[in-house]
Formats: structure tokens, sequence, C-alpha cells
């Protein structure tokens, strides 16, 4: 299909509930902010929340915004609130464990507390508090409209997923425990969590908006989550593909490749997009930070200044080819390629896997995203792989029932019971991981990871398993090697976060950053990706955003990263 023209009627929705989702950094925030803006210059009352353990609402709103409702300052008729998943996680436990105290010997709620402390608790607390306000009257009464800005998609439907996911295992094991403790708690909340889910499937309630960049990757992302959300009974969906470039300067041949793409990408929707009511955002050449740029994108209000184009002060920084020679020349290991969604994070991975392959260096590209997969066939020194979430699964419960054949029935039957928690896709998932990092012993690694918070998720998994292992192996002579020693090894890890030159990229590269430093892990570098600036384009509207990235490079170079790549804009 050809695109539409950009216009505002993306503003109009009327549900009480619309939920924007999508690929990480398709603009999901702003969207979503700008809508919340809209609605209430209308005179309406709105809840805007972010369920992203990345929020951004502070950095769109230029205000701080925390973990209950609160105004935002300059749009009467707006609260802003971020779901915060170990906040949410803490209350869960809390609440799980406070009844136990005194009906319970310690050491019994030294377990329950141990198997709290898995990620299946993080995630079904921050469901609870997503469902405290989707489906609860006292809340939803307050305002006409609540808007969800959700996390990346993969994790937004499992969120969604783990009412299903729950009731089953309730319903096959209705006097068990698991990782979230003892199942009455998680039954008290059974009813609740059907009516969100209903709330959810409700076409007069209930918008989900599917957000997309012009990009063929990130429109089949939105297919691919438009058609699971169908599946889950979510069908009121409509699309909006958010920075369409009009009218390329003629001769540039930046430009005319960027403005090609787009709509090549465009043509080539997917049927079941193409069906649902498809909007378009221009591209715009300011910052979408502040309720006056909010405005603007909706047509309410005049645009921001823009930017002065001047020359820049040049910056020494290395082109990825320098890189490739680099790891090519340290010999095998592993490279670990971070950062937010939409950044280019497998863009990266697979031009680096498939330099040192170049090189003649023995290559494995892996994935480690359960909301992709890498489109890769085996070639001269290059193999691929993904870690899909339920095959692993899978894999996982059969080695495990496999090492029990001697068991008796009652012995195997609890391990069954044991091993259809959902918490078990999380241990697949981490077994997988560390096979890939013994890999590195051999070869060059290359992984590509899931966007920012799956992958701290997944290290997260990493620490709690090195602590257990240091624990068991206290006074044990001989040296033990986990997976984290491995990835606090730089010698044999090398972790490169991969950003945009734009402010809200790096600031969650550099909140990874921080995480990773507390887990002991020294980043190697930093790669910008995609920049207008190094391009050499001579649009107006990629010139300007081209100037905005400027004083970005200079602060990565100078304030955050021990090392920078950068990489031009240029067609995929």
């Amino acid at each position: 299909m050809d695109a539409p023209e950009p216009d505002n009627s993306w503003t109009r929705f009327r549900t009480r509930f619309v939920l924007f989702t999508g690929k990480g950094g398709v603009g999901k925030t702003t969207t979503a902010a700008a809508l919340a803006v809209a609605l209430c210059d209308e005179g309406r009352r709105v809840l805007i929340v972010s369920t992203d353990p990345a929020s951004n609402l502070s950095g769109v709103f230029t205000t701080q915004v925390g973990n209950t409702p609160m105004p935002v300052p300059g749009i009467p008729g707006l609260d802003a609130m971020d779901i915060d998943p170990q906040a949410a996680a803490d209350s869960y436990r809390a609440r799980v464990l406070e009844p136990l105290r005194d009906t319970m010997p310690a050491a019994d709620i030294d377990a329950v507390a141990e198997q709290l402390a898995g990620q299946c608790t993080v995630e079904v607390a921050a469901f609870d508090e997503f469902s405290g306000l989707l489906a609860a009257p006292e809340i939803t009464a307050v305002y006409d409209h609540i808007i969800f800005d959700t996390a990346p998609t993969g994790h937004t439907l499992r969120l969604l997923e783990l009412p299903a996911a729950w009731s089953n295992f309730i319903e096959t094991n209705p006097d068990g425990a698991s990782c979230l403790g003892p199942l009455s708690a998680l039954g008290t909340k059974r009813s609740l969590y059907q009516d969100t889910v209903a709330a959810l499937g409700d076409p007069t309630r209930t918008t989900v908006v599917l957000v997309a960049r012009p990009e063929r990757s990130a429109l089949a992302e939105a297919d691919r989550a438009g058609s699971e959300l169908a599946g889950l009974g979510v069908t009121n969906q409509r699309l909006i593909i958010n920075g369409l470039l009009t009218g390329p300067r003629p001769g540039d041949p930046v430009a005319e490749a960027f403005s090609r793409q787009q709509h090549d990408a465009i043509k080539g929707l997917p049927a079941t997009l193409a069906a649902l009511p498809v909007d378009t955002i221009a591209l715009v050449p300011y910052d979408l930070t502040g309720i006056a740029s909010l405005r603007s994108l909706t047509g309410s209000g005049p645009a921001p200044a823009e930017p002065i184009v001047s020359e820049a002060t040049p910056i020494p920084v290395q082109e990825l080819e320098a890189l490739i020679a680099e790891l090519a020349e340290a010999g095998p290991g592993v490279v670990m390629v971070m950062g937010k969604g939409g950044v280019g994070k497998t863009t990266v991975a697979t031009a680096l896997a498939h330099g040192l392959a170049a090189a003649g260096c023995p290559t494995h590209l892996a994935s480690t995203d359960p909301a992709g997969r890498l489109d890769e066939t085996p070639g001269s020194n290059l193999t691929t792989s993904w870690i899909d979430p339920r095959a692993e699964t899978q894999r996982y419960i059969d080695a495990k029932l496999a090492r029990a054949a001697n068991l008796d029935d009652d012995a195997r039957a609890l391990l069954e019971e044991d091993l259809r928690s959902p918490c078990t896709e999380e241990l697949a998932v981490f077994v997988a991981f560390s096979n890939l990092l013994r890999r590195g012993r051999r070869e060059h690694v290359v992984i590509d990871t899931a966007p920012t918070g799956h992958t701290l998720l997944l290290l997260d998994q990493t620490g709690a398993y090195h602590h257990d292992i240091m624990r068991a192996s206290a006074g044990v002579e001989g040296r033990v090697s986990t997976p984290l020693m491995r990835l606090q090894d730089p010698a044999f890890t090398r972790v490169l976060i991969v950003t945009l030159a734009q402010s809200t990229p790096i600031q969650e590269a550099a909140e990874l950053q921080l995480d990773l430093r507390r887990a002991g892990i020294e980043p190697a570098g930093w790669i910008i990706n995609a920049s207008l600036a190094a391009s050499g384009t001579t649009d107006p509207v990629l010139l300007r955003r081209a100037a905005l990235e400027h004083d970005h490079i200079r602060r990565i170079h100078d304030e955050l990263a021990a090392r920078l790549w950068i990489i031009p804009w240029q067609p995929v």
C-alpha cells in the first residue's frame, strides 16, 4: 500500500483504555504522550502509565514521574505514573511473606523467599499493578482515559499471556507452590486478572495502537504483535507509522535512499496490518521532549525552534572496520551487542560477525531476543542460532526428565509438576545462554541481545546462579568458573553498547552501562549507529536532525564511552 499523508486523525481515540505497543525505539512514548496531551486539551481527564522497565515519561514531559499518579505541570487534567517492576515485586513479596511469619519456621520462610527471588515474581507483580489500573473501578472511574505506554513488544506479550499461563498452572496444582510462593497468593487475584483480559478484549473499552517506524523490521514486529494479540482476543487494533520523511531533497542520495527505503517498507506492508486503520506521522526536525513539541506533533501548536546548523568540531571516532580488525587479532571470545530496542543491534551484530568470518575467523552469530530471529544462513566460517524460548524450554524439560528416568512414580510426578511452572522458561533460556558463552572458548561468538530490559533480566539470572554456585563451592579447592565470571573477564567478553545519537537511546544506554558496572561488567565501548551527522546529507529535515546529533556525539565521546565507533546512516 502507499503511505497515507500525515494528519492528526490518530489523536481521535475515544475508548477508555489505549495501549501503545511495538518494537523498541519506534516512538511509543512520544505518541502516547502526545495523545494524552491532545485529549487533555479537549478537557478530558487522562492518566498515562508506563509499563516499560526503561520508561522515559520523565524525559518526554521534562518532569519527574513516579510510581503513583501525579499531575504533569502545564497540562490540566493529566496525571502520569511509571510502574516500577522491581518495586512492584518487592511489594508482592512482602504481601506473600508477611502472613507466613507467625505460622511457619524461619527456615521455611527463607525457602519461600528464595522461590520469590525469580524473574517470574517481577513479571506477575508488574501485571498485578497493570490489572489494578485496568480492571479496578475505583481507579478507572477517576479518568476518562487511561493510556498505557508499554514495554517493547516481546515483554508486553509475555505480560498479557501471564494470566492464562498461571491460571492453567493453578488449576493443575491447586495446593502447590511455585516461584511465586504459595499459589493461594496468586489465586486470590485470579478474578482480577480475568477481568483485565476481558477489558483488553472489549473493543468498546480498549484500543491497541501498534507503533512502527517505516522500516521492514519494525513493521514485521508490529505484524507479529498484532497477530499474537488477536490470538489473545485483543482485536481492536490500529497502526501508526511514525517518522515518515516527506518531500526529500532531489539530488541528495542519502535523502532519496532514506525516503525510498521507507516507502518500499510501507508498500510491502503485511496484509493483516494493511487491513487496520493506518495513520502516519511525519519525521520532525526537533527533539520530542517537552509539552510544546508534543503539541506540535499533533498539529495543535507551533514547531519548536529549529537547531542552528553549524560546522561541528570534528571528533576522532573510529569506524566499525577498525573494531573488526581488533577483534580478529584478539582471537576467540564473546562479543555481546547490547542496547535499547530499535537502535540497530541486529544490524551491528551481523556486520561484526560477517566481518570476522571474512577475516578467516570461525564465528558464531546468535540472538537471545525472544521477539526476533536472525535472518541469516550459515556461510564460510559463519554459523548462526537463535534462542527460541519455547524450544529451549522443551529441551530443558526433556533433559530433566531423561536424567530422572530412575525416579519412582511419586518423585517423578513432583518433578513434572515443578517443570510445568512458567518459571521453567527463564531457567531454560539461561542454560542456552551459558552454552553460548562456552562456545567462546574455541571461536568468536557474537551475541545479538534482546532489548535492554530483557537482557538485564537474563544477566540477573546469571548473577543469581553465580552466587548459588559460590555458596555451594565454599571451601572447595580449585577454581570455580561461572557464566558471570566469563562476562566479567574483559579478555574473554567484550560488551558493546549500541545507541543512536538521540537523547532517549543515550539515556537508556547510560543507565545500561551503570547496571553492567554494578554487576562487575565493564563495557568495552559504544557504537553510534545510523548517524545522519556522518552521512553527508544535505536534505533540510535530515540536516537538522543531523545537527541535533553533534552534542550527543560529543557527550558520548567525552563523558560516557571508554571507546567510541560510529556507523553512518546507510540503506539496508
